[in-house]
């Protein structure tokens, strides 16, 4: 077995350099964030439709049926066309 000795200024050092994200994933506070997506009146009326088709291809539970989110997304599509 090793016996690894470090002060504390080291192991916070260590410590410091773990982070969750790269710093150059990280924005920083010049740069801009990207642009949301524009909603398009088609998005909105689709959104609509989903809402309301959705309750008939789940559970109970909650849950999706079998094939129900697929079917869910047919039908709202098919709604919103013009």
């Amino acid at each position: 077995m090793v016996d690894v000795r470090m002060t504390m200024d080291e192991y916070l050092t260590l410590l410091g350099g773990l982070t969750d994200a790269p710093n150059d994933m990280v924005p920083s506070a010049t740069e801009e964030m990207p642009k949301k997506k524009k909603i398009t009146p088609y998005m909105r009326r689709y959104q609509k439709n989903f809402r309301k088709v959705a309750p008939r291809y789940k559970m109970k539970s909650g849950k999706w049926k079998k094939n129900g989110f697929r079917s869910a997304v047919k039908l709202a599509h098919k709604m919103s066309k013009k």
